[in-house]
């Protein structure tokens, strides 16, 4: 099913622990940030590993639209991939090479950019134990010997270090946050999908805004990343640094949400949410916001939409009667909000690889609406701005071909020296215009009061 794969698995190595935080400080001091990955995880059920790497051995980069630029296809770029362990980005706006005829808006950061890294690190946050993976020797030794090097000081302290961080202050207060689309607009915005909805032309939309700052100087993109893993943890979380021709531009997620899974042997997960609640200030408040989100009729309309979308877009390329929903709009809850969360099951059919897959699902149905293409015309003509990376993925292509993705939501995208954060809601035919307003700011403040 995949090509360019080894049979043979990677050297590993178990070397003395460190927390992510202090390795990721010293591995960038000796080697520079740019090409730097940190897929980071919250120990819960879906986030046991953390996978770090450090000085990319190889890059792969692709900007602009089929029209108006002469690099490749990106999901040509990822089929022809060499064999090894790749991370990077995939942004919305490369719909534009499997949708042509869609309406897209270009992006100044690049549509895909991943880096080949040998060796990479694991962290087993299960059993704390810190794992180095690779093929190259002369790599792989020089890694083992400098991570075994670390002056290794005791538990305490590297925790002490890694408060010490995660309190520091950033200094990007909220008023200094310029936003796209003021509250009215997105309001009057809301109406306009609910208008479209009840003449037929669609069914739900994600509708989106951001706001943007100017990146201080002398912050580092760690420093970002560890003050929102504190305030926000999240199974889906990560920090990738582009480099060479992405240089300068960086991801900085707090995702909560799997976009697709796919195993060695071709078996797929997605894991779509909609509907959101904040948390409460209390217990009682807590269970209370949590009830009413299960019993929401709206919020589970909502989600079952998407469920209905990503069967049809699994069964593009899953064997017929392989497609399984095995949770439908189950509670999951998180440090600042409540979810619910649908699993999606299949089996790829023979010959058709992760890549086809990724084709058939984007962009993501619950970034996008219902029916997908049809919703992202009329996001296109609503949105003031190309989303880029933001409700694109992380992708991770491990070492036997298999694959795991997040979709970047709850997330920071770096350009040079300006810093843009996203947030969006699922419309549908009962949404409130102003409680999908508010609904933003569940999701856009605690990630902007974490670089206060």
């Amino acid at each position: 099913m995949h090509t360019h794969i080894r049979v043979t698995n990677p050297k590993k190595k178990m070397c003395c622990w460190h927390e992510p935080n202090v390795l990721a400080n010293k591995l960038c001091q000796e080697w520079g940030i740019e090409g730097f990955i940190w897929l980071d995880s919250d120990g819960s059920q879906h986030g046991r590993w953390i996978i770090m790497g450090v000085d990319p051995v190889s890059q792969i980069c692709c900007h602009g639209l089929p029209d108006s630029s002469f690099d490749p296809n990106p999901f040509k770029e990822l089929r022809n991939l060499g064999d090894g362990h790749w991370t990077g980005w995939l942004s919305y706006e490369a719909a534009a090479w499997i949708e042509p005829k869609n309406p897209w808006k270009t992006n100044k950061m690049s549509t895909l950019w991943l880096g080949k890294h040998d060796p990479i690190l694991k962290f087993d946050l299960k059993t704390k134990q810190l794992w180095l993976e690779g093929y190259n020797s002369k790599r792989f030794n020089e890694l083992f010997k400098f991570i075994n090097q670390i002056k290794h000081n005791n538990e305490t302290k590297q925790k002490l270090s890694s408060n010490i961080m995660a309190n520091k202050s950033l200094g990007i207060r909220l008023e200094e946050w310029e936003w796209l689309t003021n509250n009215k607009k997105y309001i009057n915005d809301v109406k306009q999908i609910q208008n479209w909805i009840q003449a037929g032309d669609i069914f739900q939309a994600n509708l989106t805004t951001c706001c943007e700052a100017i990146l201080p100087e002398g912050i580092s993109l760690i420093d970002i990343f560890n003050k929102l893993r504190h305030q926000c943890p999240a199974p889906f979380s990560g920090l990738v640094v582009g480099a060479n021709h992405a240089k300068g531009e960086a991801i900085i997620s707090a995702s909560p949400e799997r976009f697709i899974k796919v195993s060695a042997k071709g078996q797929v997960e997605t894991r779509p949410i909609k509907g959101t609640r904040p948390r409460g200030i209390n217990a009682s408040q807590d269970a209370r916001l949590a009830a009413e989100l299960i019993c929401s009729i709206k919020d589970r309309a909502e989600n079952i939409m998407i469920v209905d979308l990503l069967r049809n877009d699994l069964g593009k390329v899953c064997k017929p009667g392989s497609i399984n929903v095995g949770q439908i709009t189950g509670l999951e809850s998180f440090s600042e909000v409540h979810h619910l969360t649908s699993v999606i099951e299949g089996s790829l059919q023979e010959g058709k690889t992760w890549v086809d897959l990724l084709e058939s699902c984007w962009p993501g149905g619950s970034i996008s609406g219902a029916p997908k293409l049809r919703a992202c015309q009329r996001l296109h003509e609503l949105e003031p701005t190309a989303r880029g990376p933001y409700c694109g993925s992380l992708l991770r292509r491990d070492w036997d071909g298999s694959l795991d993705s997040n979709l970047i939501i709850r997330s920071l995208i770096v350009n040079q020296t300006t810093l843009r954060a996203h947030a969006g809601c699922g419309i549908v035919a009962d949404s409130k215009p102003s409680t999908e307003a508010e609904e933003l700011q569940w999701k856009l403040l605690p990630i902007l009061k974490a670089l206060q």
